[in-house]
């Protein structure tokens, strides 16, 4: 164990990690946390108006084992950019600002009338259908990428509600489509693999050569029918990083990275570092492991494929918990065994790197009108009852929140309050006390108790209070 002495003045000191790290101020310890892992980050200890540091410089998470509990002074962090403030902070809230549909109901005018409920309800970013010209109406089949005239509404519609998401301090996610880009003109091979008369007026070699262009192999699973663009060559990746800091400039504050599969996560490191957005998300979707009879118990090859995603962006970007939610909504139907792995942690990712775990219960494939693998929809409030108490960055899917009807979207805001209200962060801890076939129950940051399932329990002690209950669900909390 490496322990420092406290120092007259603010300074700097290199750090060859061993075991663990305790960092002395005045005699007050802070153990650094798990996911302390910004490669270039200055720690500041704030105390009356003396100003005491330690920097931490190349801090490899592989190279350390960090002590178990979160810092529990007032302390500031500082780096050479912002790129993972959120990521440390943990207290994002995640709304899914759309659906499979939207783009037939005048999208931008409508979301721009709830920004108000978003904001009060506690969301802290709200993800965007794709904003540019595409060939299909939902935005995923893009073509003119300078062009914000899209299905969901004009150009002027859509700044007037970034303006507003700013004006009350939620920040927009814009939906990055780069795996593929429909072309303008055919090329080589007699295929639409030319970008002719539009911005970004790329040639063959911009196309992967398995995909009918003129470029090299992909580096990632192809999206079929369509040219895939090729994310190895420098040109490409250059107008990409030009775009996206454009993006940036017109109001999106955050990315999602659509159909992360389909190219190496270096280049998604490269476009953050390039565009520099305050949270990114990547869709890492792949089939979970099933057996003959169903869903498998152990699904750690599948939460270890995206935690490969997420650790080759450099760490800078979270994922999708697709593993979390297809355990989840095989448990709610009687099967709550499954939310314990056997090392007694949420067997998703959630269990193993909570901080870059991005939880949801439904998106715009997943379930709306094309439910390609729906969470039961008796079962949705189980569902968030379980990710807006849990660890992990939790996402609420604009179905559930306002086409569910008053009584569903009133649940899912005073969960996200209970969080908010007991600072559930993305890193708390998780006690799992129960894992029947119809139960589940555990003890989340000390401050908050739940169960789900039709299985009788309640925590004891005259501490715990009720703080909100529904169908198959309660949540408790300490006085």
């Amino acid at each position: 164990m490496n322990i420092f002495s406290p120092i007259s003045k603010a300074g700097s000191v290199s750090i060859k990690p061993t075991t663990a790290f305790f960092f002395l101020s005045n005699s007050e310890s802070v153990v650094v946390e798990e996911d302390f892992n910004i490669p270039s980050i200055s720690l500041s200890f704030l105390r009356d108006s003396n100003s005491r540091g330690i920097s931490l410089l190349h801090f490899p998470r592989s190279s350390v084992k960090f002590g178990p509990q979160p810092v529990d002074l007032i302390w500031c962090a500082e780096e050479s950019t912002d790129l993972a403030a959120v990521l440390r902070n943990g207290r994002e809230i995640l709304l899914q600002g759309f659906n499979w549909e939207s783009h037939k109901y005048d999208w931008w005018r409508n979301l721009e009338k709830k920004v108000t409920d978003i904001a009060k309800s506690g969301f802290t970013s709200v993800w965007l259908p794709p904003a540019t010209n595409s060939f299909s109406p939902e935005g995923y089949l893009p073509q003119n990428l300078y062009s914000l005239n899209s299905s969901y509404g004009s150009e002027q519609l859509l700044k007037a509600l970034l303006q507003k998401l700013k004006q009350y301090k939620v920040r927009a996610m814009a939906d990055i489509v780069i795996n593929h880009r429909i072309g303008t003109t055919k090329g080589h091979g007699g295929m639409y693999n030319r970008y002719d008369g539009i911005p970004l007026a790329w040639d063959e070699h911009a196309v992967t050569s398995c995909t009918g262009g003129l470029g090299n192999r992909s580096t990632g699973d192809n999206f079929h029918g369509v040219p895939n663009i090729d994310h190895s060559q420098h040109f490409v990746r250059k107008d990409i990083i030009g775009w996206l800091q454009w993006l940036r400039s017109v109001g999106f504050q955050d990315f999602r990275f659509d159909f992360a599969r389909g190219y190496s996560a270096k280049y998604v490191k490269e476009y953050i570092e390039g565009a520099t957005p305050i949270f990114s998300v990547g869709e890492y979707w792949d089939s979970c492991n099933y057996n003959g009879y169903g869903l498998d118990y152990n699904q750690d090859s599948h939460r270890q494929r995206i935690i490969n995603w997420i650790d080759a962006t450099g760490q800078l970007s979270t994922a999708f918990d697709f593993t979390t939610k297809g355990i989840l909504q095989e448990a709610v139907k009687g099967q709550f065994w499954r939310l314990r792995d056997p090392q007694g942690k949420p067997p998703g990712v959630m269990g193993w790197w909570p901080s870059r775990a991005v939880t949801f219960i439904d998106n715009h494939d997943t379930g709306s009108t094309q439910a390609h693998w729906p969470f039961p929809s008796n079962h949705i409030m189980e569902g968030y009852a379980y990710i807006l108490t849990h660890p992990g960055i939790p996402t609420v899917f604009y179905d559930h929140f306002y086409d569910w009807g008053d009584s569903i979207h009133e649940q899912i805001v005073k969960l996200m309050d209970i969080r908010k209200r007991q600072d559930i962060h993305s890193r708390s801890s998780v006690r799992i006390l129960e894992s029947q076939n119809n139960l589940y129950s555990a003890v989340i940051g000390e401050k908050v108790c739940m169960k789900i399932g039709d299985g009788s329990w309640c925590p004891t002690g005259r501490e715990w209070t009720l703080a909100t209950s529904g169908q198959k669900y309660a949540v408790w909390q300490k006085q």
